[in-house]
């Protein structure tokens, strides 16, 4: 994969992200509609709500970490939110440390590397994000992980030994993305935690 082809990944999540936001608001305006009229209300409509929230969540923040990255900065209000939005459909606890603005390419290494401590915490678990003179520092904790050594050595290598399946993709596009932003991956694994350095 090279640079050329990250970019043509990034550019069909924005559009599929894009396409899909906006039927999913529609529905979450047409459920509130509902609510205020009080004509549809019990348990199904509450499996309803929760899972268009849910899918809300998820099409907002694969965006970011999907989509097309620029320079453009993103404030920790809007970071936070994202997060908040997203861990109420999981079992990961994301904790965003950096106070000011970050450009979004780093919202993207820093969404991306989030998705890939995911991937090794079946159990749940937390990660914390600073940043600090441009770097990115990146810490999952859980009392349980599942590390894949060989796919997590391709984080730095940018090779993978085997072939990924779609529920992995973070991690090529996580090593082809900091590449091309010139960034080295730094990593460490012990039982219960995985340090990321971008």
């Amino acid at each position: 994969m090279g640079a050329s082809d990250v970019n043509l990944a990034e550019l069909v999540g924005s559009r599929i992200c894009h396409d899909l936001i906006s039927p999913i608001g529609a529905v979450t305006n047409g459920l509130e509609l509902l609510d205020m009229v009080g004509s549809a209300r019990g348990p199904e409509m509450d499996l309803i709500t929760g899972s268009v929230a849910s899918a809300g969540a998820r099409i907002r923040f694969f965006r970011v970490a999907f989509g097309a990255a620029s320079d453009h900065p993103l404030g920790r209000t809007e970071i936070s939110q994202l997060l908040s939005d997203i861990q109420n459909a999981g079992r990961v606890r994301v904790h965003w440390a950096p106070s000011d603005a970050v450009p979004r390419s780093l919202v993207k290494l820093a969404f991306l590397a989030t998705m890939c401590c995911e991937s090794a915490m079946p159990l749940g678990g937390d990660v914390q994000i600073a940043s600090q003179d441009g770097k990115l520092d990146l810490t999952g904790s859980a009392d349980r992980l599942s590390i894949d050594s060989a796919l997590w050595k391709g984080l730095q290598t940018g090779r993978f030994e085997t072939g990924l399946t779609p529920a992995q993709v973070q991690f090529a596009l996580l090593a082809e993305t900091a590449r091309a932003q010139g960034r080295r991956i730094t990593l460490e694994t012990a039982t219960t935690r995985i340090a990321l350095r971008l």
